[in-house]
């Protein structure tokens, strides 16, 4: 696609549009044309455990995709059916992920640290037909199987041996044709308003809950790929995401395609080792980057001379506050700003900082193109710069692409989102004079002292700029003048040992980085903090516990 040029933020928040025909299908009107047009383009460099590098082209993916959609359907799988992936970063997820688009069945991502409990619950949950996974799933699947009465098929990738009961994945795919032309009949075509993915979103409080998707959902990642990553045609970019999880897709599929650029994955397994990253990226040539914050953080402590990052050129941000330092700090050892961004699972790209626009640390940016967002009070009523107020998304005229549908099968928690007109995102940010929006937290997650309103994210940014301090969780105890204190649960840096000097310390460097009123009057020092699945701190576990000691 056609990248459009724009002079600086208003021109393009002025003229950006999107306009995808009524059948829309990503599988078949970008991958397989991009097939047709350039087949030998570089689509996926892929590197396993071991760093060992497979580079795949549009031209094959776009035929392992149509033995996908082929194999799944003479076993029956067809438009609608919804289909759970359990897959790592194995190239299996995309081949089986645009081949379930081309077949029209809803692909359900997820997670490989799900246990037995957790999968029986989704599977149930989204009443899913079929599971394709890693062979390091498969017992977990068939632990829960038998109270997953609609789950039918299953396909294992890899593996010595096939357990009783399953498919044997290659075997199955490889048998079948690489042709699957799109179908013409509306019976069998899934486009447009047709579901086309389901996320379990990750909540910090309660059970998952099924967050739809339709097909229009991968063109509102033009924005992610074509302009906040800023990519070219000759592009690669990492985006370090699990496939479990929404992120994979802003940064490892639709809209890096749609720039021409071609996607980076780097499939470990295992602890996290910011060696071996730079390691990939230098031998990988990289040219674009995206991570969350605490990637940057565990990166920056490295000797980045070690390593020829030469061809990096842009790097972005996303799912927490970025730290002031830490964009110092990058930008001092590689010359580049990290640009932020943010979203949800419900949405793609709702507040941006883009190529024509400053960077401001630890600002989330600007309302994207193509959104219309506000900052709204308790009474629906915008605030002005410099006030708090809740993210929320117009929805009382045309809908924006990439919006989500609802969650599905739930429309009372729908409801309590979604009334008045607008889409409440339940996150507090504030705006400044020059239209930046910057992130508070949850709702919930404000914390109420002696008046004041403090968001955590302020403190927790804070407190990783201390030399000592690797993560850090900050939540309101009670307080009974105060009404809440402000408390830290700090995760320390190899070197580091908790004592009173050190959070005397921690205390003075937090009044000195922010507004006094703000700094941790308490300090709590753990081995790790409390985390969903897919890396986000539960504050409300924190606070659970607080209150029960």
């Amino acid at each position: 696609m056609k990248k459009l040029q724009y002079d600086n933020y208003e021109d393009m928040f002025r003229r950006f549009r999107l306009d995808p025909p009524k059948d829309y299908n990503v599988a078949f009107d970008l991958l397989d044309r991009i097939a047709q047009e350039t087949p030998d383009a570089l689509c996926i460099r892929h590197v396993d455990d071991d760093e060992n590098t497979r580079d795949i082209t549009f031209k094959q993916l776009s035929e392992a995709s149509s033995r996908l959609a082929n194999a799944f359907k003479a076993q029956g799988i067809g438009k609608g059916d919804r289909v759970m992936l359990v897959l790592y970063r194995r190239l299996e997820w995309w081949e089986a992920m645009l081949g379930l688009h081309k077949l029209g069945a809803v692909a359900i991502p997820a997670p490989a640290q799900l246990t037995p409990h957790d999968i029986e619950y989704r599977l149930n949950k989204a009443k899913a037909k079929a599971v394709i996974v890693d062979f390091s799933i498969s017992a977990r699947v068939d632990e829960a199987r038998p109270n997953c009465p609609t789950l039918r098929l299953t396909a294992q990738v890899g593996g010595d041996s096939l357990p009783k009961g399953w498919l044997d994945y290659s075997a199955l795919v490889s048998a079948a044709s690489s042709v699957f032309p799109k179908p013409a009949s509306p019976a069998e075509l899934a486009c447009g308003n047709d579901p086309l993915l389901i996320f379990f979103s990750s909540g910090t409080t309660g059970m998952p809950k099924m967050v739809q998707h339709n097909h229009y959902y991968p063109m509102g990642h033009m924005l992610t790929g074509v302009y906040w990553h800023d990519l070219e045609p000759g592009d690669l970019h990492l985006t370090v995401a699990d496939t479990g999880w929404g992120k994979a897709i802003w940064g490892k599929s639709y809209g890096q395609w749609m720039a021409g650029s071609a996607v980076f994955v780097y499939d470990y397994r295992g602890k996290f080792d910011p060696k071996a990253l730079l390691r990939v990226m230098s031998n990988g040539g990289v040219t674009s980057f995206c991570a969350p914050p605490t990637i940057y953080r565990f990166v920056v402590r490295e000797d980045l001379a070690q390593y020829d990052l030469s061809k990096l050129k842009y790097c972005t941000t996303a799912g927490e506050l970025l730290n002031e330092s830490v964009f110092h700090d990058w930008k001092h050892l590689t010359g580049l700003e990290i640009h932020e961004g943010y979203g949800q699972t419900e949405t793609t790209l709702i507040v941006v900082t883009l190529p024509q626009m400053e960077a401001k640390p630890g600002s989330i940016g600007r309302p994207a193109p193509g959104w219309e967002v506000e900052l709204l009070d308790e009474d629906g009523q915008p605030v002005p710069a410099g006030e708090e107020g809740e993210i929320c998304i117009k929805v009382d005229g045309k809908l924006p692409y990439g919006l989500f549908d609802g969650y599905l099968d739930e429309p009372e928690r729908t409801a309590k989102v979604w009334y008045d007109g607008w889409y409440h995102t339940g996150d507090k940010a504030w705006m400044d004079e020059d239209g930046y929006y910057w992130f508070l937290g949850r709702v919930d997650d404000l914390i109420k002292s002696s008046g004041y309103r403090i968001g955590p994210f302020e403190v927790e940014s804070a407190l990783v700029a201390h030399d000592a301090v690797i993560e850090a969780a900050v939540t309101g105890i009670p307080d009974p003048v105060r009404g809440q204190i402000v408390k830290a649960t700090v995760v320390l840096a190899p070197g580091y040992a908790a004592s009173d000097d050190l959070t005397a310390a921690l205390q003075e460097h937090v009044k000195k980085y922010t507004a006094p009123y703000k700094y941790p009057r308490k300090i709590e020092y753990v081995a790790e903090l409390p985390k969903t699945i897919s890396g986000k701190i539960k504050r409300g576990d924190i606070r659970a516990k607080d209150l029960r000691s």
